[in-house]
């Protein structure tokens, strides 16, 4: 769909006679207001929009469109007089300006590329989109509310920061979410993970080199300082870099600027640098393997990202997202977790943390064949069951007897001169210590036929 804004009658015919000759749908409008109007209610793929009209010119049309429809190409149509104009409309976005009186093959190529860039634009969007949502720092447990409001709180400043985390623990989501919050969200955001890349690469994948620099360098490179420019530079797993390659970056980050392996010219930057690791960096400095000027310089301010284990019921909302996540993706209806499925999750400890987790939706999302999760279906080492043993061992009789009378006697005659023994064959005393009468006793021992002088004094 294209809209035309043009006060003048024979123009909107043309435009309307040449763009529906090429399969377009057009609308048109022969003032400003009008054309504002349409876009309330369609959003088209392109706008031709004339600069001098009266009452509203094509200036105020301009910024009014761009306030609600930013990513629709506007092509500014413009007279000999008002070339001027065109140039300042360019600056505050149209996409492109013609002159009049309108070249038909001018117009045409004009109009399908702004098409093909409103379109890309979209994409561009949506992906970002997309990318966003799959860094969104979900939770809503106390320590992430916490964590929640430390980056609200740093993040529009350019202060360091260096994230602490087991490894899956969402470091890197943090530094995303710190990055989309900051004044350099519309900037590059340039991830390098320090434990992936080769020692002997690594400055060249930092500081990019010159052609011929060394073997295999058919070409000039830029490094990741170079395209953080402006924008953010995450250095992930930052405990795991050489010490060699520890004092290259503390040089650069306290000068900003650096040259290219095999190059002699200095490149200047600005770079906002968030740290992450998963290593209690205090005790490697102790150890001698990391140095101690770099962690102060990172360490301007300290995250913490809680293991997956301490933040209670967001096991459940991130299983929930992730299963949501996978299942849409293949266009699958949407599973659910059972009542016994979901406190075992609640229950096992994730030494993977959310990546383990994310993991496991995922592949119950494939597996699982019913929209239901069940206790089934969850990994062994999940699910504690107890194993069958069988039936316990008959033990050892207390007491050689053929019936339960004969073995309560056996008991009782046991039982009475252990007491006489714990009380020196002391007959009162033994008596009073276990509750019977005197007199009792001395039926029982007759009957049981207890020598005290020899059974019971004897050690």
């Amino acid at each position: 769909m294209i809209l035309v804004i043009d006060d003048e009658r024979s123009i909107l015919q043309s435009m309307e006679g040449i763009l529906s000759d090429e399969g377009y749908q057009v609308f048109l409008a022969d003032n400003g207001r009008k054309g504002l109007e349409i876009c309330e209610r369609e959003v088209p793929d392109a706008i031709l929009l004339d600069i001098a009209m009266p009452g509203m010119d094509g200036m105020e049309v301009l910024k009014r469109l761009k306030e609600f429809l930013p990513f629709v190409p506007v092509i500014i149509m413009t007279g000999h007089g008002s070339i001027d104009l065109a140039v300042k409309a360019i600056k505050l976005g149209s996409y492109d300006f013609l002159e009049k009186p309108l070249e038909m093959d001018k117009l045409l190529l004009t109009v399908k590329n702004a098409i093909d860039y409103g379109k890309l634009q979209r994409e561009n969007l949506l992906l970002k989109e997309k990318i966003e949502r799959q860094h969104n720092l979900i939770g809503e447990s106390p320590p992430i509310q916490t964590l929640r409001k430390q980056i609200n709180q740093v993040a529009p400043t350019d202060a360091w920061i260096l994230i602490f985390g087991e490894n899956g623990s969402g470091k890197e989501v943090v530094a995303h979410e710190i990055h989309r919050l900051s004044k350099r969200h519309d900037k590059p955001f340039v991830e390098v993970n320090c434990a992936a890349i080769p020692e002997e690469l690594i400055e060249s994948e930092l500081f990019g080199h010159e052609k011929g620099a060394f073997t295999g360098a058919t070409s000039s490179k830029r490094g990741k300082f170079d395209m953080a420019h402006d924008g953010t530079l995450f250095l992930d797993e930052i405990g795991d870099m050489s010490l060699k390659t520890q004092a290259k970056i503390l040089r650069i980050l306290e000068e900003q600027r650096f040259e290219r392996v095999g190059g002699n010219k200095t490149i200047q930057v600005n770079v906002r640098v968030i740290a992450a690791t998963n290593k209690n960096l205090e005790d490697e400095i102790k150890k001698g393997n990391f140095r101690e000027d770099l962690y102060f310089r990172l360490n301007v301010i300290p995250f913490t990202v809680p293991p997956l284990r301490e933040r209670g019921d967001d096991i459940l909302l991130l299983a929930d997202y992730f299963l949501r996540e996978f299942t849409e993706k293949r266009g699958k209806l949407l599973k659910v977790l059972n009542d016994e499925a979901k406190k075992t999750l609640l229950g096992y400890p994730w030494p993977g943390n959310v990546r383990e987790l994310k993991n496991l939706m995922e592949r119950l999302s494939i597996m699982v064949p019913s929209e239901t999760i069940t206790l089934d279906d969850l990994p062994p080492e999940m699910v504690k069951k107890p194993a069958f043993k069988g039936l316990s061992p008959i033990p050892e009789p207390l007491f050689d007897a053929d019936n339960i009378k004969e073995a309560v006697s056996l008991f009782e005659r046991t039982y009475i001169v252990q007491k006489l023994k714990e009380n020196a064959g002391n007959i009162s005393r033994t008596a009073e210590k276990i509750g019977i009468a005197r007199r009792n006793l001395t039926h029982k021992i007759k009957t049981y036929d207890i020598n005290i002088q020899g059974e019971v004094l004897e050690t």
